[in-house]
């Protein structure tokens, strides 16, 4: 009896079954509160103007994460690259998005809203943005980090 418990036990652990259940969280963008996003971490590229907010998950950890970037206008990211396999949505704002180890302006696409991008493991990419800011989500699977 005490052999059925514990083998049960165990494959309720293996599965995931005994996991805190996801939390369901709705939010629309009005609630979305940058006055507390970090300036330094995952999504920021290391720069502090860039302000980022976790909304599922942690991106320092195994496993999978959202984050919402807020990047002022007049912002230029040189190339850099993150360990994970990443998915970028812009919300709002034009982004200028390219592939490539060194910053190419020439290489460089516009991405207005509800425009999409991927951002692979270890695939060096750039960005900037122009006159205004633009607002991003990126998803992935941590651990993240950048590197440059």
């Amino acid at each position: 009896m005490k052999r059925a418990l514990l083998a049960t036990a165990l494959t309720l652990v293996a599965t995931g079954a005994l996991a805190d259940p996801p939390v369901q969280q709705r939010k629309p963008p009005a609630e979305f509160d940058f006055s507390v996003a970090a300036s330094a971490g995952a999504g920021t590229s290391g720069i502090a103007a860039i302000q980022t907010i976790v909304l599922k998950g942690d991106p320092t950890k195994p496993g999978l994460y959202t984050i919402m970037l807020r990047i002022p206008a007049n912002t230029r990211i040189a190339a850099h690259t993150h360990p994970d396999d990443r998915i970028g949505t812009v919300i709002s704002g034009t982004w200028y998005f390219g592939y490539g180890k060194v910053f190419d302006a020439a290489a460089l696409q516009a991405l207005p809203p509800g425009s999409f991008y991927t951002e692979p493991p270890a695939d060096p990419h750039f960005a900037e943005t122009r006159d205004g800011p633009v607002v991003l989500q990126i998803t992935g699977y941590g651990p993240t980090g950048t590197t440059y």
